[in-house]
């Protein structure tokens, strides 16, 4: 029966017209033999789905473990550990640009830890602050991908630039508040609850805000370039930092407004 396959059926005409493929020779034999029959499994590249699966895993581990460090109210010597070790596995993270889920993973559960002493903390001293951050917090992240799925802030290189240099700006100043406060009361005044400390907050917040944008644009980046699938763990990192930074700064912006009723 012939062969519908058009390749076999054109191999099959061109043998019979005397010209297919020639004899190999006794070496092409040996090298055809020594010459591995399989080659090695491309690495899958990245989607979306990755991200938001590693997403939901390391936002939920750190979040589980808030639940958890709260419920058993570790205090605040468990806080501080928590936020050395997270500090420490960040910064291993990004300047090694790692994938490993288990340092991801690690900070996770080291900020987890902190976020949930922190958070029974300022419950304590003002009801239900916890829950309006979390929900202010989930408010900017969907404000922040709507604006970002409808293109009405682009995110250039120019605005990159900003957005890093900003985001330096305000942790030199934290910094700078750090050390005054050895020596000044209250420092500089950008922790203080006074007007100066409103302002900070809220730029702050914007800046978290921005460099959820920077979040969303690697994701596109490294969806559209192809990328391997082990990166959307760092990806997922990115954006649980982030939501981190910008939970922690509403939660002490509202405490100022609920000291000063």
């Amino acid at each position: 029966m012939e062969s519908r396959n058009p390749i076999f059926s054109r191999q099959a005409k061109g043998n019979q017209q005397g010209w297919g493929m020639p004899t190999p020779t006794p070496d092409q034999l040996q090298g055809m033999y020594d010459t591995p029959s399989y080659a090695p499994p491309a690495q899958r590249a990245m989607t979306i789905d990755d991200v938001v699966v590693r997403g939901f895993i390391t936002l939920g581990t750190l979040v589980v473990t808030a639940a958890a460090a709260w419920v058993l109210n570790l205090g605040m010597v468990a806080a501080i550990v928590g936020v050395i070790v997270g500090l420490v596995l960040a910064l291993v993270i990004s300047f090694k640009q790692s994938t490993n889920p288990v340092l991801i993973l690690g900070y996770s559960v080291a900020y987890g830890v902190a976020i949930g002493v922190i958070s029974h903390v300022y419950n304590d001293l003002y009801a239900g602050i916890v829950f309006q951050a979390v929900v202010g917090t989930a408010l900017a992240f969907g404000a922040m991908l709507t604006v970002y799925s409808l293109r009405i802030i682009r995110v250039t290189p120019k605005f990159t630039k900003f957005v890093v240099a900003a985001g330096l700006g305000l942790m030199g100043l934290m910094l700078v508040n750090l050390l005054a406060g050895f020596f000044i009361e209250d420092g500089i005044g950008i922790r203080a609850g006074g007007p100066l400390a409103y302002v900070f907050s809220i730029a702050t917040i914007l800046i978290g805000c921005f460099f959820l944008l920077l979040d969303f644009d690697q994701v596109e980046r490294g969806v559209r370039d192809g990328v391997p699938a082990r990166y959307s763990w760092l990806m997922a990192f990115g954006l649980t930092m982030t939501l981190v930074w910008i939970y922690l700064e509403i939660l002490r912006l509202l405490s100022y407004f609920s000291s000063s009723d």
